[in-house]
C-alpha cells in the first residue's frame, strides 16, 4: 500500500498542478577539468497552475524555454530548484521535483507526454501492439490478454482499427502515428497529459483533426492537457489559458481569449500580429522585432526584452519587471504594461 503525502498543500484544491519558482539551469562547462563558467538559464523563476480538466498552453519563440519546463514538470529532466505540486490520485499531494526511486515510477503512471515528432518517437521494431502496451507491461498492469483488449480499446478510442495493432509504424502515415502516440500516453489512465506540440509536423488539415481528437478525449476523460506550442492558431482552437515565455521567463499569463483580445505585453502583441488571418480583404499591421533573442548564458540587464521593444524606457533596462496580476487571471511582466495600448487579434 503505497502511503499518501500530507505535509504539502496545494494553494486551490481544483488545481491538479501548482509549479512555483522553478528554475532549470545547464552548467557553461570549459577545459578538461570541465570548470563550470557560467549557467544557460532554461527556465529562470517561473510559477502557474492548470486545473483539472483545463488546457495550460506555453508559447514563445524556438529557445524560450517551454519544452524544458514541460520536461521539468515531468521530471524527464530534474529541476535546479522550485516545486512542482501535484495532485496525485496514488501519493496525494507530492513535490514531484523531489521524489525519487518507488515514488516516482508510481506517479509516472498518472503524467504522460505525447512527443512533437511522430516518426523518431514511435520504435519501428515495435508493433503497435507492443507499443502501446509498454507502459502497462513495464508497470506491471493487467495479463497478457487484458493488455491486447485495452490497446483494442484505445486504438479505437484514437480512430484506427484494432486489427492494425500487428503492423509496424512504418505502414501509418504522419497523422496516424501521432494517434498512435496518443493512445500510448493514455494506456495507463493519466490524469495529466503534457503535448509537446503535437501537431506542428503536420498538415493541416490532420492538425484540425488531432485537435479535434484531444479535446474530445480531455471531455471523456477528463484530462489535463500542458500544450506546448509555437502556433498561436492552434493554441486559440485548444488551450483555455495561455502562458507566454521569453528567455525562461514568464511575459503574460492570461485567458486564451483576453489575452489575444487585450494583449498587455509588447512581446504578445508582436507574436500576434505574426498570425495570419483568412481574409485577403483586411489588413495587418505585422509588429517587426528587431535584434535577436536574448541569451540566456548572458541576458540584459534589467528586462530580458529591452533591447527588442520598441516601448522601453530607462527603467526597463535597469530593472527587472515583476509579473504583476493586472485583472483578475491575467497577469503580465512589463513596467509599461498598464499604460500602452497594444493591438490583439
Amino acid at each position: 500500500m503505497v502511503l499518501k503525502e500530507n505535509t504539502i498543500q496545494l494553494n486551490n484544491p481544483d488545481n491538479l498542478l501548482e509549479v512555483r519558482n522553478l528554475k532549470k539551469f545547464f552548467p557553461i562547462q570549459t577545459g578538461f577539468l570541465k570548470r563550470v563558467i557560467g549557467h544557460v538559464r532554461a527556465v529562470d523563476n517561473i510559477s502557474f497552475s492548470a486545473k483539472r480538466g483545463e488546457t495550460i498552453a506555453l508559447v514563445g519563440e524556438s529557445g524560450c524555454g517551454k519544452t524544458t519546463t514541460a520536461r521539468s514538470i515531468l521530471r524527464a529532466i530534474a529541476p535546479t530548484s522550485g516545486q512542482v505540486l501535484f495532485g496525485s490520485k496514488e501519493l496525494g499531494v507530492v513535490d514531484v521535483a523531489k521524489l525519487n526511486g518507488r515514488r516516482l515510477r508510481t506517479l509516472r503512471r498518472e503524467m504522460q507526454m505525447v512527443f512533437q515528432d511522430p516518426f523518431t518517437s514511435l520504435n519501428p521494431r515495435m508493433t503497435l501492439l507492443n507499443l502501446v502496451s509498454e507502459p502497462m507491461l513495464v508497470n506491471g498492469v493487467g495479463t497478457h490478454s487484458e493488455r491486447v483488449d485495452r490497446v483494442a480499446e484505445l486504438l479505437r478510442l484514437v480512430g484506427l482499427r484494432p486489427e492494425y495493432m500487428r503492423r509496424f509504424p512504418h505502414a501509418f502515415s504522419g497523422g496516424e502515428r501521432q494517434r498512435i502516440g496518443i493512445a500510448r500516453a493514455l494506456a495507463l489512465n493519466p490524469s495529466m497529459v503534457v503535448l509537446d506540440e503535437p501537431v506542428s509536423s503536420l498538415d493541416v488539415s490532420v492538425q484540425a483533426q488531432v485537435l479535434n481528437l484531444l479535446m474530445d478525449l480531455q471531455d471523456e476523460f477528463k484530462l489535463t492537457y500542458i500544450f506546448v506550442a509555437h502556433d498561436l492558431s492552434v493554441v486559440r482552437h485548444i488551450s483555455k489559458r495561455t502562458i507566454v515565455m521569453y528567455v525562461g521567463k514568464i511575459a503574460e499569463d492570461a485567458e486564451t481569449e483576453e489575452l489575444f483580445n487585450s494583449p498587455k505585453h509588447p512581446y504578445t502583441a508582436a507574436l500576434l500580429s505574426s498570425v495570419p488571418i483568412p481574409d485577403p480583404r483586411r489588413k495587418t499591421q505585422r509588429v517587426v522585432l528587431g535584434g535577436d533573442v536574448a541569451n540566456p548564458a548572458d541576458p540584459p540587464s534589467g528586462c530580458y526584452f529591452q533591447p527588442r521593444c520598441s516601448f522601453s524606457e530607462e527603467i526597463c533596462r535597469t530593472t527587472a519587471p515583476r509579473l504583476d496580476e493586472l485583472s483578475s487571471g491575467h497577469s503580465a511582466s512589463c513596467h509599461r504594461s498598464r499604460e500602452v495600448e497594444l493591438k490583439g487579434i
